[in-house]
């Protein structure tokens, strides 16, 4: 797929994810949004329409229902697949893995989410660790909000020759904001049955060499997902080193307990005040005046939007499969700077 602005995109699933990735491709200037299809006739597939974004039903079935809910579908799934050159599935866990031989069959690119298994596509990706090795592939697999920042934070001290192993504690918001009247936990903590949890293995699927365990629980909030990590370092070094080393990704952004940045309502309230889609945040959010090095050991902790980390990795993905962009640190930067990630999450003061 040589000329990038015919490359065009089809997402699979319209409600946390689905929705945000729509809105990301529809940003960029070498990606065309073909259509986004789903099975709901509510308001979210309503806004879609609003938003311009063709609409597609599952099925005929789900054709008929949208038609009848008055939102003027295009057509069904097939006939977007066929007016598409890469499809990014964000619909529910294990739904997109049956959705996996719809589309070998046609013979499109194809992009599933955390929730699936890394044997879907046998390659588990992240822009910053493997954009080379997902060029021109068939298909690939975006990992998990959790895992996404596990493998930006650890390989960041990676590249720079600090990471010797890593343990971290995930406290994991137990829904979906907009899905908290519908289940969730109250006034208790449910810790994953198994040391250790998904991720860390995770994470090693998409760079085997990482020494890493996670534990992780989830708690009664929905904002955002909350880390802590011990970290051994190859040789004792300094905080500024470890910063500096955490600075080398574009994805990772400091923030600071004394900006009054001092739980995760209050960083979420700041993404609203920048003006981001959603309230996205993009980064990884690291507490810079909390993070402590004690000889070869460093300990951090940090925010993770498990609606939106994985969204420009995402935008990469497709770069990568439609060979839009051989060079996986110039996607990078399209990206960020379509998205409006700059590195830096409180802004400087304006000049008098």
């Amino acid at each position: 797929m040589t000329d990038s602005q015919n490359v065009r995109i089809a997402v699979n699933g319209y409600g946390v994810i689905g929705k945000r990735v729509a809105d990301a491709v529809a940003a960029q200037d070498d990606m065309t949004l073909a259509g986004v299809a789903d099975v709901a006739t509510d308001w979210r597939v309503a806004v879609a329409r609003a938003k311009g974004y063709p609409l597609y039903g599952a099925t005929p079935e789900h054709v008929r229902a949208m038609t009848e809910a008055g939102l003027d579908p295009a057509g069904t799934l097939d006939d977007l697949l066929g007016d598409a050159d890469v499809v990014v599935d964000c619909t529910p866990k294990k739904v997109a893995a049956g959705n996996v031989e719809r589309y070998r069959e046609r013979g499109i690119k194809f992009i599933v989410q955390g929730g699936e298994k890394h044997t879907v596509t046998g390659h588990s990706f992240t822009a910053e660790n493997n954009y080379d090795t997902a060029f021109g592939r068939q298909s690939t697999r975006v990992v998990s909000c959790n895992t996404t920042s596990t493998v930006r934070t650890l390989s960041a001290l990676k590249r720079a020759g600090l990471l010797k192993r890593a343990r971290g504690v995930l406290i994991r918001r137990a829904t979906d904001p907009w899905e908290s009247h519908l289940g969730g936990i109250m006034n208790t903590l449910v810790p994953e049955p198994e040391i250790p949890s998904h991720q860390g293995p995770d994470a090693q699927t998409v760079d085997p060499e990482l020494d890493v365990v996670t534990m992780a629980v989830k708690a009664p909030e929905t904002l955002a997902h909350l880390h802590y990590w011990t970290v051994q370092l190859t040789r004792e070094a300094s905080k500024d080193e470890v910063l500096d080393a955490l600075r080398t990704s574009s994805r990772i952004a400091f923030i600071r307990m004394a900006d009054g940045l001092t739980a995760l309502n209050t960083v979420k309230e700041l993404m609203a005040d920048l003006g981001r889609p959603h309230d996205n945040l993009y980064e990884v959010a690291v507490w810079e005046d909390m993070l402590k090095v004690q000889g070869d050991e460093a300990f951090y902790a940090y925010m993770v939007d498990n609606q939106a980390i994985v969204i420009p990795e995402t935008i990469d993905a497709i770069r990568a499969l439609a060979e839009i962009e051989p060079d996986g640190a110039a996607s990078i930067e399209k990206t960020n700077e379509a998205l409006g990630i700059t590195g830096r999450l409180v802004p400087e003061p304006a000049s008098v």
